[in-house]
């Protein structure tokens, strides 16, 4: 029996955050994907370091894959040391790469990974986002949207 999805995921430690994507795309849909590492890139996570502000994602075979991330080699890793910027595969069902898969292929859109975390089970997971880029009449928009609403929270503190 399949366990109910939440609307949100279970974030129990972010490591990595790409906050840049949420500004250069636009998110249509979020999954969440298992990551497979070796133990070195584990604990390296495990102590905060790690970066996904260059790194996408990409279908190839009929597997996905994480390209471009960061996770430093571990400080107490011997000669076992992993490589910094190698491609990790990612965990999905064949149903949800074939989805993605389509969804790139098509529709001309994008992999992004939003996060990445450990959940309530201690698992290293990343928040895979299917995204179109934004042009830059559109970031100029959401730049004003935002200013606006710190300005409208500004009014509503002082005179609130």
């Amino acid at each position: 029996m399949a366990r109910p999805h939440h609307a949100e995921f279970d974030k129990q430690k972010t490591v990595a955050e790409n906050r840049r994507a949420r500004f250069d795309y636009f998110i249509e849909d979020k999954f969440e994907a298992g990551i497979m590492l070796t133990g070195t890139e584990v604990k390296s996570l495990r102590f905060g370091e790690g970066s996904i502000a260059e790194a996408y994602a990409e279908i190839r075979g009929g597997e996905a894959w994480l390209v471009n991330s960061n996770v430093p080699e571990f400080s107490h890793g011997n000669r076992f040391n992993h490589e910094p910027k190698r491609p990790r595969k990612l965990l999905l069902n064949a149903r949800q790469i074939d989805r993605l898969h389509g969804a790139v292929e098509r529709k001309g859109m994008t992999l992004v990974p939003l996060s990445i975390y450990f959940n309530t089970r201690g698992r290293a997971k990343v928040e895979l986002a299917l995204a179109k880029g934004k042009n830059t009449a559109d970031k100029r928009q959401t730049v004003k949207d935002r200013d606006w609403k710190r300005e409208q929270s500004r009014i509503m503190r002082d005179h609130g």
